[in-house]
């Protein structure tokens, strides 16, 4: 009996205690609503914009127009004093140590020493010109496509281009 008497009591005080605010009665506690989440994006990255280099322009000088020269077989007439004509092909290089002639033709002329009174052409001050021309040409005219000479003795000199280490007019 005692077991009953003490288990009363505990109801008893149990319900006294409940009465005053004491003991409560089981109470569950419901977690809320969650807090309102407020999401702000990030700012966007920078954008560096990089031109594009320009491309790369390569230019090319045209070549020059290709220059065909044909030469015609033409001829020199040679007049001796025995009233013989020579009819001779235009040579296209001469060289030679000396030339002695009245007249002498080419498009271009090399030569350490030019003797004459009239010289036409475009004259270039050279200072040696080396060849391997010996030998001596003694004739009224000297016509050729390029002339190399040691020397030349003439009354008339005439190149497109004159290659010249000393010239005398005489």
């Amino acid at each position: 009996m005692m077991s009953r008497r003490i288990a009363s009591v505990a109801v008893t005080c149990t319900a006294a205690l409940a009465l005053a605010g004491v003991v409560g009665a089981q109470v569950v506690v419901q977690p809320g609503p969650p807090p309102p989440v407020t999401v702000t994006p990030a700012p966007p990255p920078p954008v560096v914009v990089k031109p594009t280099p320009p491309p790369t322009v390569v230019v090319e000088p045209t070549p020059p127009p290709a220059v065909v020269v044909e030469q015609t077989p033409s001829s020199t007439t040679i007049i001796e004093s025995s009233k013989t004509t020579v009819t001779a092909p235009v040579p296209q290089v001469v060289q030679t140590g000396h030339i002695e002639a009245n007249e002498v033709r080419a498009q271009t002329i090399y030569a350490n020493k030019i003797k004459a009174s009239d010289v036409k052409g475009a004259i270039h001050q050279t200072r040696d010109v080396k060849m391997s021309g010996r030998g001596s040409l003694k004739m009224p005219s000297v016509v050729a496509s390029v002339i190399y000479a040691e020397t030349i003795e003439a009354r008339s000199v005439t190149a497109d281009n004159i290659y010249v280490r000393d010239l005398d007019r005489r």
